[in-house]
Order: structure tokens, then sequence, then C-alpha cells
């Protein structure tokens, strides 16, 4: 057995390169990633095999001069002795000495902290209105369940959720969680930006040069809204505080853009605007003044 090539490392690597490359390379090819392969369970116990080596600086210095690995009193050699030893006749349910993994899987032989699962990734689509007003949405899990994932009131697209204990399960120890991205579809009228609520509102000819109240539809209720008098096709509103309102802090604000609607085929109206504006220069809007 080589170690350097096992962790892919020149003789020349100091401790922290061949600290990285184990890491590395544990973390791929750990028997939780990849359950019920057998190869890949032996190329794990082959790379603590060799990082129980290059990992103690007495231990290397032997394999380096061609010297049989000697057990000394210090527990990190006797690991690196012991796990070199036994490459050469590993049962199919032996396992090399798990302390070079104790600080990167949480465990050793004495004082062992339980191992925790990997956390696992998904997706998970909402629609608009539910991203704003909160509720729950169904994930499908990798093991087949699905499970109720509650929605907090204002979520924002990109947003990530943590689901305690859904991840990876381990055989002894506590489940890894699921971490849940949740991406939002688009509504047809309203747009937000962060907690802001923007809304394209149609109005008549008649709210547009006279002003008064209108009716607006908002998410979950109805809102009455003062049209200024002369109002344009852009003149926005603000509504302060009626945008996504989050269970705690600030709501935001909604932004209402106004969109002058022309009435279609009345002759009266176009007559009465012909007549109007033949009293006034045509290019009065694009005159500057």
């Amino acid at each position: 057995m080589d170690p350097y090539k096992i962790l892919g490392v020149s003789r020349q690597a100091d401790g922290g390169a061949i600290k990285r490359a184990y890491r590395r390379l544990a973390k791929d090819c750990h028997p939780d990633r990849h359950p019920g392969d057998a190869a890949m369970a032996e190329r794990f116990r082959e790379i603590a095999a060799a990082y129980a080596i290059l990992g103690d600086d007495e231990a290397r210095r032997q394999f380096d001069a061609g010297e049989a690995l000697r057990e000394r009193p210090n527990a990190t050699s006797q690991s690196a002795a012991g796990a070199y030893r036994r490459t050469a006749h590993w049962g199919k349910d032996e396992r090399p000495d798990d302390r070079p993994f104790a600080e990167f899987f949480g465990k050793g032989r004495r004082g062992a902290s339980r191992s925790r699962g990997l956390d696992q990734t998904y997706d998970l689509t909402i629609d608009f209105l539910t991203a704003l007003d909160g509720g729950s949405a169904l994930l499908a899990l990798r093991d087949g369940r699905s499970v109720s994932v509650a929605i907090p009131k204002a979520v924002e697209a990109g947003s990530q959720l943590r689901l305690k204990g859904q991840g990876a399960p381990v055989e002894k120890g506590e489940n890894g969680d699921a971490l849940v991205t949740l991406h939002v579809t688009p509504h047809e009228r309203f747009r937000r930006d962060g907690k802001d609520l923007h809304l394209d509102v149609p109005i008549t000819v008649r709210d547009a040069v006279l002003g008064g109240r209108i009716m607006v539809d908002m998410p979950g209720r109805h809102l009455a809204v003062t049209v200024p008098k002369g109002a344009n096709t852009g003149t926005r509103l603000r509504l302060k505080g009626k945008g996504a309102a989050p269970a705690e802090g600030v709501p935001g604000d909604a932004y209402l853009t106004l969109l002058v609607m022309l009435p279609k085929g009345d002759a009266e109206f176009e007559a009465f605007v012909r007549k109007w504006s033949s009293k006034r220069a045509e290019d009065m809007p694009r005159s500057g003044r």
C-alpha cells in the first residue's frame, strides 16, 4: 500500500496538504453517501489507513524510511501502525481504527459523539399568494415520503427552509436535515420587490381628469384608493404598509401604477376630443411645456 498514491499527494506534501486531501476524499467516499457499495467502503478504509500513516509524523518517517511501523504509547501512532498492518488482511466486516476521522465525522473511540447524517437539498415551488400570505406545501422526499412544509408569511424566492431530521438517516445517531430552497411562480397581476407589492391599475378618462375614489383588488382584500385630478398613465400611488407583511417586522408598501383607458368606439367622445384639440397645439405633450 502506498499512502501517498491513495491520498493523491506527493512525497513532498506538507501536513496541511495531506490533511486537506484526506478530508476531501473521506467526505466523497464515506459509506453514508454510498450505502451498500462494497467497493466504496473498501476505498474508504484505504483512505483511513493512508491518513493514519501520513497524518502522524513518526509513522510517516518510518514509512518513508522503509521501517516497520512500531507501536508507541502515543494513541495516534498506535492508530497509524494498527491501520497499516491490517490492510493486508481486512475482512468484510473489519474497519480500520476510526480515530483519524474523529475530527471530521464527530466520532472517535473514546468520548465519542454520535454520528450525524448528511443534509439533503431540495427545491420546492410555491404559488405567489402562498409566498405572500404564508401557508403550507407538500414536499416529496427521496425516501418516498411526503412532508408538509410550513411556509412563513412574506417569504421571498430563493429563501431556504431547514426541516430538522428530514435529511439522510444514519444507523446510529442523528438524521441529517432537509434544506429546501423555495421558488415562486409569478402572478398575472402582482409583482414583488422584496416586501413591496407592485400593481398596474386601469382607470377611466373620467377618473383621470376629475379624480375620485376607486376600488382596487389586493391580495385578500379590497381597498378604496383616491385618484388625484389630472392623473396620467404612469402616475404612481403609494399605499404605505399595504405590501407583504412578515409575521415579525415592518410590512412593505404597495405601489399602484395608473393606466388611463380610453373608451372604444365612442363617437361622441371622439367628436369632443376633435373639437377640444383644434383649439390647442397638437404637439403640446412633446413641447416640454
